[in-house]
């Protein structure tokens, strides 16, 4: 619902902050890598999920988009919920899970407080060929000008297609095509090739 927010930040603790938007203060569950990052700024910008249950609208917020991204892989496991998510975000950095699970680290996994072997298992067994898809750099913040090519490939990636695929693929159609495409150009004839 909300893709982020962007505002005075008028409170902020390890667990989580308060910022102020349009005379609004929005209260944000962050992990332990977010509060760092926000060091000793005035003014922030987080990117958040909305999680919806009965009884409460949780808004948990991140530093960035790669671990907003990290985060929703780590709650599509089975028995991984946003607080265990945010716990496994704030034991070590997002950089460190991603490599962890797609080495296969089942021993740096379990040290996690509140995963056991069984999660553990159920983690690198499904996220490990995801990770591996998106490649070592998909927590690499999304640089804020991008190239068609650059979005392209990034709308290539979120619609399942693996990243260095996709880049060949796209870099191909570059050099046989005289013109200049528009990204959409671009999308639809990489679609053709894939």
């Amino acid at each position: 619902m909300y893709a982020y927010i962007d505002g005075k930040l008028t409170f902020k603790n390890p667990a989580y902050v308060v910022v102020e938007a349009g005379g609004i203060g929005y209260h944000i569950n962050i992990s332990l890598n977010t509060y760092s990052a926000l060091g000793g700024e005035e003014r922030c910008k987080l990117y958040t999920w909305l999680h919806v249950k009965e009884d409460a609208h949780t808004l948990y917020g991140f530093a960035d988009e790669g671990e907003r991204r990290l985060f929703l892989h780590l709650i599509s496991v089975s028995g991984i919920g946003p607080n265990t998510g945010r716990m496994i975000l704030s034991s070590i950095t997002p950089l460190e899970i991603q490599a962890a699970i797609i080495k296969a680290d089942l021993p740096l996994i379990q040290r996690i407080k509140g995963l056991g072997a069984k999660t553990a298992q159920r983690l690198v067994l499904e996220l490990q060929d995801k990770l591996k898809k998106e490649g070592a750099d998909s927590l690499i913040s999304v640089p804020q000008h991008n190239t068609v090519k650059d979005e392209a490939l990034s709308a290539l990636v979120m619609l399942g297609f693996a990243k260095q695929t996709a880049e060949k693929t796209i870099d191909q159609i570059l050099k046989v095509t005289e013109g200049t495409l528009s990204v959409e150009q671009l999308i639809k004839q990489a679609l053709k090739t894939l």
